[in-house]
């Protein structure tokens, strides 16, 4: 069994804020999959697949970004998945919109939601899909992750989360996150 945690903010405000491209990607691949979120587990809304007979577990936190891993570290221990079994989605700042970049292990490099996982696995070795939303100019930080991408950016952050669907297609069917790695993490 595998889990893929999209990170997000929940709530209608939330909906399209450049914070809360982990939901967005994990939504667009439930849609690819013809699966929903019907199901409440561990603080977070689950959507189960199956794909060449492996149950795949979709989750996004009820918790708030920052408060992470709260969902994560129970959903893994509830389904008996191993660290090595879970991806998370999430946003980055420090690349451009719609870019990826994909990793096995790191540090949160200031990223709220993944200090919290950190801390409540006791681990930094997971696998992560970083999606760029690209840094604020003059914008607060805050501000700047919780506002929606303009329009001429839009385009941008389509291919980058159907980039992101594909990678996890990838992960799944081939099983080997390293050559996903070397096949999604270059432009």
């Amino acid at each position: 069994m595998k889990l893929i945690v999209g990170l997000g903010n929940i709530g209608k405000k939330y909906e399209g804020t450049k914070h809360n491209v982990g939901f967005m990607t994990v939504d667009k691949f439930a849609e690819q999959n013809g699966v929903s979120f019907t199901k409440t587990k561990c603080e977070s809304e689950i959507a189960e697949l199956f794909l060449n007979g492996e149950k795949i577990l979709l989750a996004k936190p009820t918790t708030y970004m920052n408060e992470s891993g709260r969902s994560v570290g129970p959903l893994l221990d509830y389904f008996g998945i191993d660290v090595a079994n879970f991806i998370v989605i999430h946003d980055d700042m420090d690349l451009p919109v719609g870019q990826l970049r994909l990793r096995q292990k790191g540090s949160a490099g200031g990223h709220n939601g993944i200090k919290s996982i950190i801390a409540h696995l006791g681990t930094q070795n997971f696998k992560r899909i970083r999606i760029g939303i690209d840094h604020p100019q003059k914008q607060n930080v805050v501000d700047w992750v919780l506002s929606k991408f303009p329009a001429q950016q839009e385009k941008q952050l389509e291919e980058g989360l159907v980039r992101a669907t594909s990678a996890l297609d990838n992960w799944l069917t081939e099983g080997d996150f390293m050559k996903t790695m070397n096949k999604y993490n270059h432009k």
